[in-house]
């Protein structure tokens, strides 16, 4: 008899010990079900530290041997012009002399072209100096005095403005949406009477820069927003 009453005493504790077990697990499983998903905003305004201008100098003439000297001379006027206003040759680079032929075009009507010869040369400013740059951009409109034509190569964007420091700031701006995360998270759980625990899990949303507006493309407005679940405990 007492052999079978050890087996039937050791199952009956093991049942309770089990139970207690589940029965604590399912407790911890509800408490950690009690969370709050909550998003948090960082935004930042910062100046560009690099500028890309694009241009073509613009010639049109008749004969093909002339028009190769005058663009030879006025690249060399334009590259000058940059030179005095302080750039550096590593930022200014030339790049292709497009011409085109009117005559070639059947579409055309040879009675109505003035200049057969269409020549745009290639320049392109990149620097760090944004000042600079604007300056130069005012003062090109003297160069119309010699007859040089200067137009950007890109109507919709003349100049491009970039921001190139956004590894330096993500930590701070990542810790800001944090933190704005977890006061909303506070507010949540003080009308629910419940208080903000660990953060459950963490999703760090894109970063995204824009111009601030149209009219200062200089001025950069970066963005985050992270979305983050955090606990609720009693």
């Amino acid at each position: 008899m007492k052999n079978n009453l050890y087996p039937a005493l050791l199952i009956a504790i093991a049942l309770v010990v089990s139970g207690y077990f589940i029965g604590n697990m399912h407790k911890t499983g509800k408490e950690y079900d009690r969370y709050v998903q909550v998003k948090g905003l960082s935004e930042r305004e910062v100046q560009a530290d690099l500028a890309v201008w694009p241009i073509n100098a613009i010639l049109t003439g008749n004969d093909l041997i002339a028009l190769k000297k005058r663009i030879d001379g006025q690249n060399q006027q334009v590259y000058q012009f940059f030179m005095d206003q302080g750039f550096k040759p590593e930022e200014i680079s030339r790049g292709m002399v497009n011409i085109r032929d009117a005559s070639s075009n059947m579409y055309n009507n040879n009675a109505a072209i003035n200049f057969r010869y269409l020549a745009k040369s290639e320049f392109t400013i990149r620097t760090n100096d944004i000042k600079k740059l604007q300056t130069a951009l005012k003062e090109s409109l003297n160069l119309m005095s010699n007859g040089i034509v200067l137009g950007s190569k890109n109507e919709w964007q003349p100049i491009e403005y970039i921001f190139t420091g956004l590894n330096e700031i993500k930590p701070s701006m990542i810790e800001e949406a944090t933190t704005n995360a977890r006061q909303v998270a506070e507010k949540f759980a003080r009308d629910s009477n419940s208080k903000v625990g660990p953060i459950k899990i963490a999703r760090q949303g894109q970063f995204s820069i824009n111009d601030r507006d149209q009219n200062t493309p200089e001025i950069k407005l970066i963005r985050v927003v992270s979305t983050i679940d955090f606990q609720l405990i009693n």
